[in-house]
């Protein structure tokens, strides 16, 4: 009898693993960003959310200053919105804006011009996923969602049917222009992060906080 009500449940999680592992965008070394031929296949652990990067040899600590460009949604053929509206792909932009922004001013002074200690920071927002909607909040009630998503969130994985917001971070040395460090990112929530599951862009805007807070964190 119990293996008996286990069966749907198991047919249920394995639907759940096969159709996350299918779903879901892997970025790609983005052929209209002015860094794209320098970057190389990252091979780190954390290769799942930094897929491709650049890095020069380079004392952060000498930077005093930020100034970061508007900014662009990449219009490129190799984008990754897939059906997503201009609209929400701006709107997505302009928190990008404000959040690394923010975060970025914690650490630097903001510049108006390029100069000598000076960071120039260019954001390309290449793609996003929406949560699909009702199923990515039911998998947080869901016995097998809940399960997959467990799983997930201790591997650093995406959540089931959950949004997921791409990206390319390059930075110049403001006086000379020399590249000094680039890459592609993918960002989400932590699959057991609930809230974030609520509203279709909720999970891309969480990406974009965690990614401001890790682009901070590599220029101390």
């Amino acid at each position: 009898m119990l293996k008996k009500n286990l069966a749907p449940l198991l047919f249920t999680a394995a639907a759940v693993l096969t159709l996350t592992a299918c779903a879901g965008v892997q970025p790609v070394a983005y052929k209209g960003i002015s860094s794209s031929p320098q970057l190389t296949q990252n091979r780190g652990d954390d290769s799942g959310k930094v897929p491709y990067q650049y890095a020069a040899p380079v004392v952060w600590s000498r930077y005093t200053q930020v100034l970061l460009d508007p900014v662009v949604v990449y219009q490129g053929t190799d984008n990754q919105f897939g059906d997503m509206k201009s609209a929400d792909r701006a709107a997505l932009a302009d928190y990008m804006g404000k959040t690394f922004s923010e975060k970025l001013g914690a650490r630097f002074h903001a510049a108006q011009q390029t100069g000598p200690n000076t960071l120039r920071v260019k954001l390309t927002l290449t793609g996003a996923e929406k949560t699909t909607m009702l199923v990515g909040q039911v998998m947080h009630f869901d016995l097998a969602g809940n399960l997959y998503n467990g799983v997930q969130s201790i591997r650093g994985g995406q959540g089931a049917f959950s949004g997921s917001v791409s990206y390319a971070v390059e930075i110049y040395d403001g006086a000379s222009g020399q590249l000094l460090k680039a890459y592609v990112s993918k960002q989400y929530p932590n699959a057991m992060n609930l809230p974030a599951a609520f509203g279709s862009l909720s999970a891309a805007k969480t990406g974009l906080d965690k990614g401001a807070d890790a682009l901070v964190a590599q220029l101390h």
